[in-house]
């Protein structure tokens, strides 16, 4: 099956900013694709020459076998695009909204309102986009992106600005619209979102990938440690550090932390010790991969 998206050494530049530097990868049909990395890794800018709305320099793009550069008006009914700020127009209701992109693309008002349904906002239907919350609004942009019924979405950090709440509940809208057979490209800084919806996800740094793959297997080559941790005083960090060779033991007043490799013995060595209180065990997860390939240093 050919793949829905391919890329090819994409690159662009500005001035002496590498904002891409060589980026190739594919997105099969129905995959839900993400592309993680700190700011300025180059995200918005590959987003944006996928969608035919930046022209690359050099390289190239083809959305089902076609280029979207220059401006493509076959592949327009095919893809939906949420960018990262939505402007809406002023002082029309969330129904008028979504009728009026629909209306571009000949798509008819009953359609059109049955994608309010969809992403929740069907009782909010008549409020105008500044009555409406955060998530809301970012529903109904989605929804917008989607009125047309497009067969390949673009989410350029969707749940940005969100309270836990909010995205959690648009997470399960765009559940949805993967299980519909659309395939989707999405952009996040939220490692735990990524991890949650994507098949494949791909990391950036620096204009470059630097690695792809499925969640799970990323986490799983990464080999790292798994972390015990038990309430302060549960035991003390002396008697951890006996239960079984190479541990690494920290405490921080609150939780005493112990990081193995092997946990099964070192959990039963703290269970003939009733040194279980406040007990919780973690795996390696997507964020401990970012971080490993990314750094850990703050990037305004």
């Amino acid at each position: 099956m050919s793949p829905t998206i391919k890329v090819e050494e994409l690159r662009k530049s500005y001035g002496e900013l590498r904002a891409v530097d060589g980026v190739s990868f594919d997105v099969q049909p129905g995959e839900f694709f993400g592309i993680l990395g700190p700011n300025g890794a180059g995200k918005t800018t590959t987003l944006e020459m996928m969608e035919g709305l930046r022209k690359p320099d050099s390289g190239s793009v083809t959305l089902f076998g076609e280029s979207p550069w220059p401006r493509n008006p076959r592949l327009l009914p095919r893809i939906g695009v949420q960018l990262q700020a939505s402007a809406f127009f002023e002082r029309l209701t969330a129904r008028e909204q979504i009728r009026t992109f629909a209306s571009l693309y000949g798509v008819s008002a009953r359609k059109a309102d049955e994608w309010l349904a969809v992403v929740g906002l069907e009782d909010m239907a008549g409020k105008r986009n500044e009555d409406l919350s955060g998530g809301q609004q970012q529903r109904l942009s989605i929804a917008c992106a989607l009125a047309h019924g497009p067969d390949l979405v673009f989410l350029d950090e969707p749940t940005s600005g969100l309270d836990p709440q909010a995205r959690r509940n648009l997470w399960d809208v765009l559940r949805d619209i993967s299980a519909q057979g659309r395939t989707v490209v999405l952009t996040t800084h939220y490692l735990d979102e990524a991890e949650s919806l994507c098949d494949r996800v791909a990391i950036m740094d620096h204009g470059r990938i630097l690695e792809s793959g499925p969640p799970a297997t990323l986490v799983r080559d990464l080999d790292a440690p798994t972390r015990i941790s038990v309430e302060t005083g549960t035991i003390t960090a002396e008697a951890a550090r006996g239960l079984a060779d190479g541990l690494e033991v920290s405490d921080d007043g609150v939780s005493l932390t112990i990081a193995t490799r092997a946990p099964a013995p070192v959990l039963s060595a703290l269970a003939e010790r009733d040194a279980l209180r406040g007990l919780s065990v973690r795996g390696a997860t997507l964020e401990d991969v970012f971080l490993h390939l990314t750094g850990r240093e703050y990037r305004a």
